[in-house]
């Protein structure tokens, strides 16, 4: 199975729940990417892996010409609902069907670490930014300072064992491998920052909405069951119950913008 097929079928099971529920845990980081780009009105983006479109929104809303792709149709479904100006396709990240310097910015939030070759798919992203234009890779932070590390975590022992050589969620995690990353596809790393966005749920019904709503949720139900699933996402979230019976889970995400010589 092509990675696009293998993440359509994943990620196109629960799309509704991920537009209404988990994709809002990353929107702080589409906002700084965001104003740390400062784009001016009328530059082209893709975004890649574009999911349900929530950053293409903000985008399109700041004035620029959107287009996304991504493996999953029920999330570009969604997607154009959200930007029905905008241009979205279904397609696998290491193939892009786009022209060479087609866009002024490329983004990737949380997508490069699911394709089957991040190098290939990172030389994609490059190969289709203008010279000068911006690449923005966001993956999540060092797992170690980051108490969400053990929800993220909290499936793999339902999952089946990983591809050798499989990248992991944490794969760009560390600074020196993610510029190194962006330096072997041919980019000049410009500046890396991290940006705080904590899942925030007000119960648990919702949490296990959002947390089971993810392509690795959808692979574990597969091999462990639903029930399975919620129980282990319900363990993790565990710890951090407030008081008034939500849910608090530092999270932070590492992103880096680089550029095309």
């Amino acid at each position: 199975m092509t990675t696009e097929a293998r993440h359509a079928h994943l990620w196109g099971q629960r799309a509704r729940d991920w537009a209404e529920v988990q994709e809002a845990m990353v929107r702080p980081v589409y906002e700084a990417v965001l104003k740390a780009l400062e784009p001016a009105p009328g530059l082209r983006l893709l975004d890649m892996g574009c999911g349900s479109g929530m950053f293409a929104s903000l985008a399109s809303a700041a004035g620029l010409k959107v287009a996304g792709i991504d493996a999953a149709m029920p999330l570009l479904e969604i997607a154009r609902e959200r930007v029905p100006a905008g241009n979205f396709c279904k397609g696998d990240l290491e193939t892009l069907p786009h022209a060479n310097s087609s866009f002024d910015l490329v983004t990737g939030f949380n997508a490069f670490q699911f394709v089957a070759s991040l190098a290939r798919a990172l030389v994609e992203a490059a190969r289709v930014v203008r010279p000068g234009g911006a690449v923005v890779v966001v993956a999540w932070g060092e797992p170690q300072n980051m108490p969400a590390a053990s929800v993220i975590t909290a499936l793999r022992p339902l999952l089946p064992p990983p591809p050798p050589n499989a990248p992991g969620p944490f794969a760009l995690a560390d600074k020196a491998a993610l510029t190194g990353f962006a330096e072997a596809a041919g980019l000049q790393p410009e500046s890396v920052f991290d940006v705080d966005s904590p899942f925030t749920y007000p119960d648990l019904p919702t949490a296990l909405r959002g947390l089971n709503s993810s392509g690795v949720a959808a692979a574990a139900m597969e091999r462990a069951g639903e029930d399975a699933v919620s129980a282990a996402h319900a363990t993790a979230l565990a710890p951090f119950q407030q008081a008034d019976g939500g849910y608090h889970v530092p999270a932070h995400f590492r992103c880096l913008i680089a550029r095309r010589a």
